[in-house]
């Protein structure tokens, strides 16, 4: 039986993976998280009430604050393991404008803190680390950028993923640690934080109140970006787990970089309003909108995101739902556990 350290499983995404490995593995997880405020464990316990008392029995909660090592009182209690995910973080573009030092904490500090500590594991399998299309920086009207593109972070959240992320390649390159990288943009799903798009667009229709959509100088050009349900990501990563022999048949020297790099996309590209106009029509609610210059008034925010995601599909995975059917279906679990709007 395997084991898995996943950082962050109290969070949005990282509590999506938990339920998605241990619906689809036999597999030991044991989440790290220090429960900060886009850590809540009522997500885990709504998630855990699931599954059965031998599924629930393989879940260890452990907290620990990653800005601090992993001791070795600490090391011994967790164990070891053959997989380690990392996707704790900070997150929020706002919240690195306004607080950047934070961020660097969060994303570059703790990462390099579980880097050493999962250089120590003996047979380590793979290293993953969760990253964001936003290194790459905004992307121009028909381009989706490749894992190896040139990055251009515009944000210090960006800036300080991007720094996690060459930490995570250089922990390869200096210690042979195995890692992947995982780029994904604008994931949603149930139990999202209500500062996110998805969800504050879900209160804001069912409340009749104006949604405020992200556009360019003209205010006539919505941003856009490809949308992904969190479960899909989770998905890709089990994917990427599972067929590591295939990935070094396909694996392509960039100069001599080792650390493979993947894009998990969404099945389409939305603009923000298309978007904001599906929400509204699944509550069968009228969409009351102001396009707002975001980008001029939050230097920061940028209008287009976009990641290719052929190399995934080449090795057999994509999302296999609509991005119709996912939001109508977080819609409608939304409205029906309307705790997890209150914000």
């Amino acid at each position: 039986m395997k084991r898995v350290l996943l950082t962050g499983g109290a969070g949005f995404i990282a509590h999506h993976t938990i339920k998605h490995f241990l619906e689809k593995t036999d597999w030991e997880i044991v989440s790290l998280d220090r429960l900060d405020y886009s850590g809540n464990l009522n997500r885990i316990s709504d998630m855990m009430s699931e599954f059965d008392k031998n599924d629930q029995k393989r879940l260890r909660i452990v907290y620990h604050d990653l800005r601090a090592e992993i001791n070795e009182m600490l090391q011994a209690d967790l164990g070891s393991f053959e997989y380690v995910i990392h996707m704790a973080a900070s997150s929020h573009v706002d919240r690195s404008i306004d607080d950047p030092m934070c961020f660097v904490l969060d994303n570059v500090v703790a990462t390099c803190n579980i880097l050493n500590f999962s250089r120590k594991i003996k047979n380590l399998e793979r290293f993953i680390y969760f990253s964001t299309d936003e290194v790459f920086g905004p992307a121009p009207v028909g381009v989706n950028y490749k894992e190896r593109d040139r990055y251009n972070s515009t944000n210090p959240y960006s800036a300080t993923k991007a720094g996690g992320e060459e930490l995570a390649v250089a922990y390869e390159n200096t210690y042979g640690l195995p890692v992947y990288i995982t780029h994904t943009m604008n994931v949603f799903g149930e139990r999202q934080h209500p500062e996110k798009f998805i969800p504050m667009t879900i209160r804001k229709v069912k409340n009749n109140d104006t949604v405020t959509i992200h556009s360019d100088e003209t205010k006539t050009v919505p941003g856009s970006r490809h949308y992904i349900h969190a479960n899909d990501v989770a998905d890709g990563c089990l994917h990427l787990l599972k067929n590591q022999d295939k990935i070094l048949k396909l694996s392509k020297d960039f100069g001599g970089a080792k650390c493979p790099k993947f894009n998990l996309v969404g099945p389409v590209e939305l603009n923000n309003l298309e978007l904001a106009k599906m929400i509204a029509e699944t509550q069968n609610k009228k969409l009351n909108y102001e396009m707002v210059d975001f980008h001029s008034s939050r230097p920061g925010h940028d209008l287009r995101y976009a990641l290719d995601g052929s190399l995934m599909k080449e090795l057999g995975w994509y999302p296999k739902i609509s991005i119709e059917k996912r939001i109508n279906q977080v819609v409608n679990w939304t409205l029906k556990n309307e705790r997890w709007l209150k914000y």
